[in-house]
C-alpha cells in the first residue's frame, strides 16, 4: 500500500467482514479493555502497559517531572485525536469515500492552580477542549459533512468525553514486608 486510499480499501473489507461476524454469532460479546499503570521508583514516572505496548508517562519539570513522556492530560487529548482520526477513517472506508489525508488537532487547557484558593472556579481536569479535522478529499462537500457528523455519532472517545460516565473505584492497600516484620516485633 501506498497511499491512504489503498489502505481505505482494506479497511473497508476487514471492517465489513467484522461487522458481519458480530452480527452471525449469538455469542459475540463486547471486548474487555484492560490498561495497568505503574510509578517507576526514583521518577514518579508511569508506565503504562495496553496489551504487548508500553507508553511512558511523565510530568514536565515544573510540576515536579522529568519530561520523560507526555503528561496524562495530553495523554488524553492524543486520545482524542487518534481515536476520531481512526473513527474518521472507518467511517470514510464503510462509505467508500476517497480521502487523500486526515489529520486532528486537539487543544484544551488545564490551569495548575485550578481549585486552590482564589481558583475554585476553574476546572481540575482538562476544559475548553477543542478539534480541527482536517480532511483532504476529491469527494463533494456535503459527503464531508456527513462523514463529519457521522464520526462525532460513533467515535467512543469523543463521546465519552461529552457524556457523563460513571467510574468506579477500589482500593487495595499492602503494608510492605518491613512494616509487617516491625508490627510483629
Amino acid at each position: 500500500m501506498t497511499t491512504l486510499n489503498e489502505y481505505l480499501a482494506q479497511k473497508r473489507t476487514a471492517w465489513l467482514a467484522k461487522k458481519e461476524a458480530a452480527r452471525s454469532d449469538p455469542s459475540f460479546k463486547a471486548t474487555q479493555l484492560k490498561a495497568n499503570v505503574r510509578a517507576l521508583g526514583r521518577s514518579g514516572v508511569r508506565e503504562i502497559r495496553i496489551r504487548d505496548f508500553q507508553v511512558i508517562s511523565d510530568s514536565p519539570p515544573d510540576f515536579a517531572g522529568y519530561n520523560l513522556g507526555p503528561a496524562s492530560p495530553e495523554l488524553q487529548l492524543g486520545v482524542l485525536g487518534s481515536c476520531l482520526t481512526h473513527i474518521t477513517l472507518i467511517q470514510a472506508a464503510e462509505r467508500g469515500l476517497a480521502v487523500d489525508s486526515i489529520e486532528v488537532e486537539v487543544t484544551g487547557e488545564q490551569h495548575p492552580l485550578a481549585q486552590q484558593p482564589g481558583f475554585e472556579t476553574i476546572p481540575i481536569f482538562p476544559h475548553n477542549i477543542r478539534y480541527t479535522l482536517e480532511i483532504v478529499s476529491p469527494e463533494p462537500a456535503h459527503a464531508i459533512r456527513e462523514l463529519h457528523e457521522a464520526v462525532e455519532a460513533v467515535c467512543p472517545i469523543f463521546n465519552l468525553l461529552r457524556q457523563p460516565q460513571v467510574i468506579e473505584g477500589e482500593l487495595r492497600h499492602t503494608a510492605p514486608a518491613s512494616a509487617k516484620r516491625e508490627k510483629a516485633a
